[in-house]
């Protein structure tokens, strides 16, 4: 069922929490953004940590004008000013919130400003180094960090937090222990909305589907159909011009024979 659509607010989203799991999807393309619209997704993400992200996500933004949006910043933000001004260009063209996954002191000092900031619980890829590729929080030990630094970024000021393979029990505990949206990577569905990415729903690319995702289509089965009949389509083309079989008369421009003659019998007598 596709619902009526209302662009919502942080204040819309801090009521809706605790009343029913909001749909929420990381897309690339103003094509996926205008399919996740239509389609009646509450939530979107988006990339916003390079020169080219930065430049598609007013694309993003105009695809899909009735919907939220969240742009993920660089990773490695170095200093207080760099994370305010970061913050607010993501702002100026047309995110809802930014999400940033440096630590509480950054994202306090982009809350001050009244920035929306997502932050980052549970496995944080980039500093797998420290925890390896795994589910974060099964024990109690590791459990008591995870609720410590929730508390940590709640004080800092952040409306939301992506939290990411953790135990769903953990997760849905934890979500009732903090006036912070959770949302769910992987870590059940007893979080505030429930995430994935547009390449894992869409089955766009040719590794092994993460543990917590599911595809709902082949899109790379169809990319690779698709290329196969591209390079049939090439040999088609060379095979007909080296035949002479095309252009055919079809495909040519006929220009008056007396037209043609008469100049020809012009260029001779100059």
């Amino acid at each position: 069922m596709i619902r009526a659509r209302k662009k919502l607010t942080i204040y819309d989203l801090r009521k809706l929490k605790g009343e029913r799991c909001l749909t929420h999807i990381h897309v690339k393309s103003p094509e996926e953004a205008i399919a996740a619209e239509k389609a009646g997704v509450d939530l979107m993400s988006c990339s916003f940590d390079s020169l080219e992200s930065q430049a598609q996500l007013p694309r993003l933004v105009e695809a899909a004008p009735n919907s939220f949006f969240s742009g993920a910043t660089p990773h490695g933000i170095a200093s207080n000013e760099e994370a305010i001004r970061i913050g607010f260009k993501a702002l100026e063209l047309g995110a809802s919130s930014v999400y940033c996954s440096a630590s509480p002191r950054i994202i306090e000092a982009m809350a001050r400003e009244g920035i929306p900031v997502v932050g980052h619980l549970g496995l944080v890829p980039r500093h797998v180094t420290w925890t390896n590729y795994r589910a974060i929080g099964k024990t109690e030990e590791e459990a008591r960090i995870l609720y410590d630094k929730m508390k940590e970024l709640e004080s800092a000021g952040a409306y939301a937090a992506e939290i990411e393979c953790v135990p769903h029990q953990l997760a849905s505990w934890l979500c009732g222990e903090t006036s912070m949206l959770l949302m769910s990577l992987g870590s059940g569905s007893g979080c505030d909305t429930q995430f994935l990415f547009s390449d894992d729903i869409l089955g766009d690319y040719n590794e092994r589907l993460p543990r917590h995702a599911k595809a709902y289509r082949d899109f790379s089965a169809e990319f690779f159909r698709l290329q196969e009949e591209r390079i049939a389509a090439f040999k088609e083309y060379i095979a007909d011009v080296e035949c002479g079989i095309f252009p055919d008369s079809s495909h040519l421009i006929e220009m008056d024979e007396a037209e043609l003659k008469a100049l020809k019998d012009s260029i001779k007598e100059s």
